[in-house]
């Protein structure tokens, strides 16, 4: 049975490829599930237009992401928090922390997950931070923690 896959099924075939799968495999597994249709010639046609319709969005997001990066690449976010003696901080300085300040100076919205801290700021001083929005596009920020004043 030849059937073209709407999805990505591992180790199988990719989305929009035409493959020849067991009858059985196709009819009772992977057309009910919508991971494949049968290979028609107006099923072809319909995933062709919903794949590049999805290209076009991933393009788009991709821009916009990239564009995001040139502009958090290099600001500075400064951090106000009490410290006690030896510029210990009383508590720390979290991703969440650096993510609220960087909507407050940029205006841009990002996910305290996105960044990469390898653990909470406890002393004050100037820390070098990433922000990982895909794989290959990770700006860096500096964080900057001061004294809060009294």
């Amino acid at each position: 049975m030849k059937v073209i896959f709407l999805q990505d099924v591992p180790k199988l075939a990719n989305a929009g490829e035409i493959k020849e799968v067991a009858n059985g495999y196709g009819r009772n597994f992977l057309i009910p599930r919508k991971i494949a249709a049968l290979a028609k010639s107006d099923a072809v046609n319909a995933v062709a237009v919903k794949l590049s319709a999805q290209a076009r969005i991933e393009a788009k997001t991709e821009a916009e992401l990239a564009d995001m990066a040139n502009q958090l690449d290099g600001k500075e976010v400064v951090l106000e928090a009490k410290t006690g003696g030896k510029e210990r901080l009383y508590g720390s300085i979290t991703a969440a922390d650096i993510a609220d300040q960087l909507q407050k100076v940029t205006g841009f919205a990002v996910d305290k997950r996105k960044i990469e801290l390898p653990e909470s700021i406890r002393q004050t001083g100037t820390y070098e931070v990433g922000i990982r929005l895909t794989g290959e596009l990770v700006p860096k920020i500096k964080v900057t923690v001061i004294e809060k004043s009294a």
